[in-house]
């Protein structure tokens, strides 16, 4: 059901930035529950912001059926439903706003793969090692905007309350310390990190034979297989963050700090991007490494773009996609105008296509965000069935993994990245998780090597020797 909109009422301040980054600003800012949402496209017109923030007003707590509202400043309220995104609508006001900015506050947080189960039956719950609610949502007033392609930092606090302009302008003059600090010294990690698995290879490759049993009975066309990694650290993840930042820039980059534990990464793939009506998602399947040489990095292009299985998988969940959006989008207004490209990263190259819809009136972009959890590039295809599949033998709750992180605006204009080449940094431990997507004709050795390729670039930030 569509939701009603008010008007927002704001203040901003513009500030040059020439002599600032949005490194430096998060690191100067007080207060808890910090976040930096940037892109590498710092260039282009998708990623030219980054956004910073500290101290919500409010934070939603999902786990299972049950949401627990923190109102900062009052006492905790406790609510039940039966679709946790929904008291998000009801916590989040929708509001027209004439910034030109695609987030100026709203929620900032990550919904999990473990959320699905407030809508499907997936099989029973599976142990949760790492303690984490299946969503958490913080709800920020104030927010700091880096223009990087005019060096200029925007400061804006949104009157949710109709407070005096006093109040708004002290808002903003806290904000505009962080960007008048000395920079603080830079924390360190300590010591050899070695991750270790939580699935021996043994079992990963046993599960992808049964897998490969249900796709020949018929059972399911594909689905896609993860293993997680622990390892004990010491020392301040937001090192980790900035080494990552530099060593494998990516369209969505984030470090999100909820006090009890700290959700890092550089996801390659959106899985939702909404701006008004308009709707798009990126699908990413197929993969290979890098390779050494130009000539090497050539052939494996043309390797990846001639693999049938891989053109095969692709086309599967292309047509996921466009079934996700087609349940709240406009009839015919389904499109796929970019179609198996291949994009590089430091370490790994992907076929990527963009799926685009028009949002019918009688459906929010939380609707959306829904229709599309999780995506197919981390589930498969039937979904529903793939997911239960992955229930019989993945033996924990995947949690932030394949899940969504990202910003939700007050005018409901979302930015979602998928989930991956994430690191959850907890008690003292680092957690990462990576999947490979098994087809009838799947080799486990290959798929198990997949995994350990796309976690590569978060082991190498913690020190990790990737040759053992």
């Amino acid at each position: 059901m569509e939701t009603k909109t008010q008007t927002l009422d704001y203040k901003f301040i513009k500030q040059n930035a020439d002599t600032l980054t949005p490194i430096g600003i998060y690191k100067n800012l007080h207060g808890t529950k910090k976040f930096l949402l940037e892109s590498s496209f710092q260039h282009e017109e998708k990623g030219k912001y980054s956004f910073i923030g500290t101290d919500p007003y409010k934070e939603i707590i999902g786990e299972g059926n049950e949401t627990s509202i923190f109102n900062h400043g009052h006492e905790k309220k406790e609510q039940q439903t039966e679709n946790p995104l929904s008291v998000l609508k009801q916590q989040l006001p929708k509001m027209d706003v004439d910034l030109p900015f695609p987030f100026f506050g709203g929620a900032v947080g990550y919904i999990g793969y473990d959320s699905i189960r407030s809508y499907e039956n997936i099989g029973d719950d599976l142990p949760d090692a790492i303690e984490m609610p299946d969503i958490h949502l913080m709800l920020y007033k104030n927010v700091i905007i880096f223009d990087h392609n005019d060096e200029s930092v925007y400061l804006v606090a949104t009157n949710l309350e109709q407070q005096s302009e006093s109040v708004l302008d002290k808002r903003l003059e806290e904000l505009k310390k962080a960007l008048l600090s000395n920079q603080t010294t830079d924390p360190t990690t300590e010591g050899e990190i070695t991750f270790e698995p939580e699935m021996d290879k043994e079992t990963f490759m046993r599960n992808v034979e049964i897998a490969k049993e249900h796709i020949n009975q018929g059972d399911i066309f594909q689905v896609v297989l993860s293993q997680r990694m622990k390892a004990t650290i010491h020392g301040d993840p937001f090192s980790f963050y900035r080494k990552l930042r530099k060593t494998n820039p990516s369209p969505y980059m984030f470090y999100i700090d909820f006090d009890d534990y700290v959700v890092l990464g550089a996801s390659p793939e959106s899985l939702i991007e909404t701006t008004g009506q308009d709707i798009i998602t990126n699908p990413i399947a197929g993969t290979r490494p890098r390779g050494k040489t130009k000539d090497q990095d050539k052939e494996l292009t043309k390797e990846l773009l001639a693999d049938e299985k891989e053109i095969s998988e692709h086309r599967m969940l292309v047509d996921l996609s466009r079934n996700d959006l087609g349940r709240v989008c406009e009839i015919n207004s389904i499109s796929v105008p970019t179609y198996m490209t291949v994009e590089k990263y430091q370490h790994v190259m992907h076929m990527v296509s963009e799926v685009h819809g028009k949002l019918t009136s009688r459906f929010s972009s939380i609707d959306a965000l829904i229709s599309c959890l999780p995506a197919g590039t981390v589930s498969g295809a039937p979904k529903i069935r793939a997911m239960q599949i992955i229930n019989d033998l993945e033996t924990l709750k995947r949690g932030v993994y394949a899940g969504g992180v990202g910003y939700i605006s007050f005018n409901y204009d979302m930015n979602i990245a998928l989930t991956i080449r994430s690191l959850v940094v907890k008690n003292n431990y680092a957690y990462l998780q990576a999947g490979a997507g098994i087809v009838y004709d799947s080799d486990p050795e290959t798929e198990y090597n997949e995994t350990l390729h796309k976690a590569r670039s978060l082991m190498e930030v913690t020190n990790y020797d990737f040759t053992n």
